[in-house]
């Protein structure tokens, strides 16, 4: 996979694909499924900036197939009203990547089911979503779900204890589990499907260090992280560049199921698509079972 980029992408026509996350990485892998012909569902909370993503696209790519969908993935409720109209437009999923997120916040915010904001929004909605969404999904076309993990990841803990950070939170340790959370959970759905013949494909992939808006939306456009990105930029890979781990799990037929894609220089920081090896503590599969059946009680989404 030497310098992969969405050139190499084989054609997805006839296939639909659902992106989280209207700007930075979900843009740009709702703009490179378009690009090789993919119907497009690009799904976020803000109607205004979704839909100014969706004209940008298709000013880009004349004839895309591209469409905004509502969805709040810190709100379970809005998670189901979304998953209800969109099985009303089609009957199978083929590709689901769960992008979108929130960073660092430097108080500690909840959703409105009471969770804690990035472990809620980054892993829960995401668990709640691929759960909804299921059998659409197993009425794909070799479908596939990619779920966003992050360098943060290889830091991560489960705390089963304060999963809510509600005795102590401190911003980056809470995301870093967050993370580590979503990359449990696509190695475990990758397990459970292998083993119930869902015929799905999921895997993990994470973007390296991009210069994407997650930083300014979560710890704040005056936080030193989101200075950094603006003042120093050439520390930071271009988000259509840390687009290409995940456009490569959703696309290539040499990705595999139960693997995790990243960058291939700098300690996985920058660069083109490569195989690497998941955070030591997403491999724990007694852990990653515990956590799964924690949030189908959360969530109230069962998977069957």
């Amino acid at each position: 996979m030497a310098k992969w980029t969405s050139k190499n992408m084989p054609p997805q026509h006839g296939r639909t694909a659902l992106v989280t996350g209207t700007g930075g990485l979900g843009y740009e892998d709702a703009m490179a499924l378009a690009r090789a012909g993919a119907r497009v569902v690009l799904a976020g909370r803000n109607p205004e900036k979704g839909n100014k993503a969706v004209a940008a696209i298709r000013e880009s790519v004349p004839g895309a197939q591209v469409r905004y969908g509502k969805v709040d993935l810190a709100n379970l409720a809005s998670i189901a009203e979304f998953v209800a109209e969109f099985q009303q437009n089609q009957e199978s999923l083929d590709i689901l990547i769960n992008n979108a997120g929130v960073m660092t916040p430097p108080q500690r915010r909840e959703t409105a089911d009471g969770f804690e904001l990035q472990f809620g929004t980054n892993y829960l909605g995401h668990f709640a979503l691929t759960g909804c969404l299921l059998p659409m999904l197993m009425n794909g076309r070799n479908p596939r779900v990619v779920t966003l993990g992050s360098v943060a990841a290889r830091g991560g803990k489960i705390d089963f204890g304060d999963l809510q950070a509600k005795d102590k939170y401190r911003a980056m340790p809470v995301y870093s589990q967050s993370k580590l959370a979503c990359v449990m959970f696509a190695l475990e759905l990758d397990r459970r499907s292998k083993a119930k013949g869902w015929g799905i494909e999921s895997m993990a992939a994470h973007p390296g260090i991009s210069r994407t808006d997650l930083l300014a939306n979560g710890a704040g456009q005056n936080s030193t992280a989101a200075k950094m990105r603006r003042w120093f930029p050439f520390l930071f890979q271009p988000v259509w560049k840390g687009a290409l781990p995940t456009l490569f799990a959703a696309t290539d037929p040499s990705a595999g199921g139960g693997q995790y894609y990243g960058p291939d220089r700098l300690g996985g920081t920058r660069g083109y698509p490569t195989l690497e090896k998941p955070p030591l503590n997403a491999l724990d599969k007694q852990a990653a079972a515990r956590l799964w059946d924690i949030s189908e009680q959360l969530t109230d989404v069962t998977f069957p």
